[in-house]
């Protein structure tokens, strides 16, 4: 939110690779998906905030914005297809399985090329936290 603000009044962002950052993550399952939903409602406002701001948005940074809202609707429809495919026929559905997996470590690649350190292709192992527990957090954030 403060990004948006600042790159609203005129100002600059930089990325910066050897920036040290803390949070503090809950260690317990109910906890961090209440987090997760706070931060998730705040990311759908703030991109309401920047949608003025994205023509003049580093091109990397306006496709992490929209990536972050439309590619979790869309994971939501592939694992609805998934699902649906699966009670029909009883057939796991490789193209959609293959598609998630593409576009994840197409995100990961982007993001380890970005930061210039292959430790970002390790992110594609949350893929299945983010598919079974976030997503339907990120709908309820949407909704609500």
């Amino acid at each position: 939110h403060l990004t948006i603000l600042m790159l609203a009044a005129g100002f600059r962002t930089e990325y910066v690779p050897d920036a040290i950052a803390a949070t503090v993550v809950p260690d317990r399952l109910v906890p961090y998906l209440r987090q997760q939903l706070r931060w998730a409602r705040s990311t759908f406002r703030d991109t309401a905030l920047a949608l003025p701001l994205l023509p003049s948005l580093d091109f990397y940074i306006t496709l992490d914005i929209v990536g972050q809202n439309l590619l979790p609707l869309l994971l939501g429809v592939s694992i609805l297809t998934a699902l649906a495919q699966i009670a029909l026929t009883s057939e796991l559905p490789w193209p959609t399985v293959l598609i998630i997996a593409s576009m994840t470590m197409v995100r990961c690649s982007l993001a380890a090329f970005r930061a210039r350190q292959l430790r970002f292709l390790a992110f594609a192992l949350h893929k299945p936290i983010s598919m079974f527990l976030l997503l339907p957090v990120k709908v309820y954030a949407l909704c609500t």
